[in-house]
C-alpha cells in the first residue's frame, strides 16, 4: 500500500495535470457505449485519429450488433482495413456482438467482469468503456499512461493490470476516469516517446525521471 505521502504527491501532480488539460474526453468519437466499445476494439494498435477516420462511416452502416453479426466476414475486413490487423478485428467485432447478443440481450454490460468475457475486450477496453460510456470509475492502461507513470514514478510495475492497481491506490475514486486522460494528453503533447520536453514540463519538480536526469 501506498504511504500518505505518495497518495499526496499523486493527487498534486493530478491536481496540477487537470487545471493544464480541463474538459478530459477520450480522443474517439462516439455517440453510444456500443459505439465506444466498437471503436475501442479498432483502436488497438493504431492511433485514435485513425480509427475516428473509419468509424465516421462505419457507424452510418452498422448501428446494432446484429448489423456486424451479419455482414459478410469479408466485407466487414474491408470496412476496418485501414486500423490494421482487420482480419483478427473483424473477428472480435463479430464475436464481441454475437455476445452482446446472446447474453446481454444486445446492451453493452456495466460490469468489468462481464465485458472482459467479450472476444476483443480485455481491462483496458472494458475501462474506457466503463469510465467514459457509463460513469463508473475505472482506469485505462494505454502506452501513454504506462509509460509515464513508470517515468514520474507513480508505478514501478510494466504490467498493465498492476499499475492500474498501483494507480488505483494511490488516488480518490473521482480521479480515475480522468486521470488515464490527463496522463495521455501529457504524454501526446510533452512528455514523447524518446524525445520528452522536459524543460516544458508543469510536474517536473514531481517526476522521478527528470530528478535522475539533472544528477
Amino acid at each position: 500500500m501506498p504511504t500518505k505521502k505518495e497518495k499526496e504527491k499523486a493527487k498534486i501532480i493530478f491536481d496540477i495535470l487537470s487545471k493544464e488539460y480541463p474538459n478530459p474526453r477520450p480522443a474517439l468519437i462516439y455517440n453510444s457505449p456500443f459505439e465506444l466499445l466498437i471503436a475501442t476494439i479498432l483502436s488497438a494498435q493504431t492511433t485514435d485519429d485513425n480509427v475516428n477516420k473509419v468509424t465516421v462511416n462505419l457507424f452510418k452502416k452498422y448501428k446494432t450488433p446484429e448489423d456486424y453479426v451479419n455482414a459478410p466476414l469479408e466485407k466487414l475486413q474491408q470496412d476496418i482495413f485501414s486500423t490494421g490487423f482487420y482480419k483478427n478485428k473483424a473477428k472480435n467485432l463479430k464475436g464481441c456482438c454475437a455476445g452482446l447478443i446472446e447474453k446481454f440481450n444486445g446492451e453493452v454490460p456495466t460490469k468489468l467482469e462481464e465485458l472482459v468475457k467479450l472476444p476483443g475486450v480485455g481491462r483496458k477496453t472494458a475501462s474506457v468503456v466503463l469510465g467514459n460510456a457509463f460513469g463508473i470509475p475505472a482506469i485505462a492502461v494505454d502506452t501513454h499512461v504506462k509509460r509515464l507513470s513508470n517515468l514520474i514514478g507513480l508505478s514501478k510495475n510494466s504490467n498493465p493490470d498492476k499499475i492500474e492497481a498501483d494507480l488505483k491506490a494511490l488516488l480518490p475514486e473521482k480521479y480515475w476516469t480522468n486521470s488515464s486522460h490527463w496522463l495521455q494528453a501529457h504524454g501526446r503533447r510533452v512528455c514523447i516517446a524518446r524525445r520528452p520536453k522536459c524543460d516544458e514540463c508543469i510536474i517536473a519538480q514531481y517526476c522521478d525521471y527528470f530528478k535522475g536526469e539533472k544528477k
